[in-house]
């Protein structure tokens, strides 16, 4: 009786996330490989060294030359890249009229040898052209390209996805279950000679079975970032986490503080000289700078290191620090991996989840497959379900289906 409900239930449900998973696991697949498509659609951001083994230039210096072409920009946080830097930019407010200049870009990209801009765009906006192709596909993958309603959307998904991987797993299971092992062995196996619905079952069943480690983890990271409030709650439950988001909000500004008393210069010495406290007190290894910034709304900056803690090349799991952008104060110290489990738990998914898994080519081609694999699933779902749906119209065909299923 309860297999004949999780049938029911894995049919529906499976039916129901079909457009969705479709969508995500296509876009997913190009996204594994997101900085390569960048560069084949917009290689007018990316640099090269004007000489061999030339020296990029230092965080501060980068940020005044920005500074200086765009005057009405205010200048956050960036990230180091081998072949260009990304700046997130905010406007500046206009003391003449006390409202933010016009600004058609919240990206800038800069030459790391040079400190020329490269180019900026405003995230997502397809309006824009070539430029902003792999943003509005990132866009489409995380919200269907419909804002918060899309997130939600996708996030309720997420969590009907997770729940569905039990109970498709349970579902693999033989009947009866004498001779476990033995009966439960075809499900992991396809026969390619088998006619059209034999072939569909068994890809469903075994690419399923196959991969199912990782579409509940990319199900349940899904569930982390579309639908935060159900996957904190269960964190927190299981693993001792750091609220970040409790700390944002305390040290958020009633007016932003455009104009710090530290420049940039005098703000990376401060930046290195806190960090290397902080990798002496915590114990770990300082590689080399990863992120600079400044954050108006809460006064401070931002200083991101490589260490020998990171699980991925992005910089959400590496040491972070906050300083107080007048008085140079330590505000905070973050330690997104190996200090708080449930935080290095949240990092390494992110990690799985964008295909940065300490940047490995296997892993990431490994992600672009199982985008296809998410496809396949739910492409192979709808055939059964016509399949029988067709056969119901004939109860005779259909119990020749329901014959044939038993059989493996």
């Amino acid at each position: 009786m309860a297999r004949r409900f999780f049938v029911w239930l894995h049919r529906w449900v499976g039916l129901l996330m079909t457009v969705f998973l479709i969508v995500v696991g296509l876009t997913g697949s190009l996204l594994a490989f997101n900085t390569d498509m960048e560069k084949l659609v917009s290689p007018q951001l990316f640099a090269s060294p004007p000489v061999p083994d030339a020296k990029q230039l230092d965080f501060a210096t980068l940020a005044e030359l920005a500074q200086i072409q765009e005057p009405h920009a205010i200048i956050g946080s960036f990230l180091a890249g081998d072949e260009q830097i990304l700046m997130y930019v905010g406007a500046r407010t206009d003391s003449a009229t006390g409202k933010p200049y016009p600004l058609d870009f919240d990206q800038m990209f800069v030459d790391p040898w040079t400190g020329r801009e490269l180019g900026h765009r405003r995230y997502g906006y397809l309006s824009q052209g070539m430029i902003n192709l792999m943003p509005f596909i990132y866009d489409l993958h995380d919200t269907l390209a419909l804002g918060v309603g899309g997130a939600w959307v996708l996030g309720i998904v997420a969590l009907a996805w997770t729940i569905d991987c039990f109970y498709a797993f349970y579902l693999t299971f033989p009947v009866v279950f004498s001779r476990f092992f033995s009966r439960w062995k075809p499900a992991w196996k396809i026969k390619w000679s088998a006619s059209a619905y034999r072939l569909n079952f068994d890809l469903h069943r075994a690419s399923g079975l196959w991969l199912w480690p990782l579409l509940f983890i990319f199900a349940w990271s899904s569930v982390m970032f579309n639908l935060g409030p159900v996957y904190d709650w269960t964190t927190a439950r299981l693993f001792d986490v750091q609220n970040d988001d409790q700390k944002i909000a305390a040290y958020m500004l009633k007016t932003p503080n455009e104009n710090p008393r530290i420049g940039w210069q005098e703000a990376q010495g401060r930046a290195e000289q806190l960090m290397a406290q902080a990798a002496k007190e915590k114990g770990f290894l300082v590689k080399g700078a990863a992120g600079f910034g400044y954050m108006p709304e809460m006064g401070a900056y931002t200083y991101v290191v490589r260490s020998n803690r990171s699980v991925s090349d992005r910089n959400w799991d590496e040491p972070c620090i906050w300083f107080n952008g007048d008085t140079g104060a330590l505000m905070e110290v973050f330690m997104p991996v190996g200090e708080h489990s449930g935080n290095t738990v949240t990092n390494w998914l992110r990690a799985l989840h964008f295909a940065n898994w300490h940047n490995w080519l296997t892993y990431r081609i490994l992600v672009c497959i199982l985008g296809l694999v998410i496809t396949l699933l739910s492409v192979t779902g709808v055939y059964i379900w016509y399949k029988k749906w067709k056969a119901r119209r004939s109860s005779k065909k259909h119990a020749r289906l329901v014959e044939e299923e038993a059989r493996i």
